[in-house]
């Protein structure tokens, strides 16, 4: 997997620290981060400079059991 295909917001995106706390499944980071970020609402939302809570998911729901 080229670094291409990779979100440029991970590195600081609070899903890749929920991830590797073990409290978000693999799924999200796979298939967002790691080949579909142009579709996640976090990576839109930061392209448009706009706020979001760190416990939305990429599809725009909040997950209530991440500390947000």
């Amino acid at each position: 997997m080229g670094d291409r295909e990779i979100c440029k917001w991970f590195g600081f995106c609070p899903l890749k620290r929920y991830y590797e706390e073990g409290r978000l499944d693999q799924k999200w980071i796979q298939d967002y981060c790691y080949h579909n970020y142009l579709r996640c609402v976090r990576y839109k939302m930061e392209e448009d400079g706009l706020c979001h809570p760190d416990n939305m998911m990429p599809d725009g729901s909040i997950n209530g059991d991440l500390d947000g």
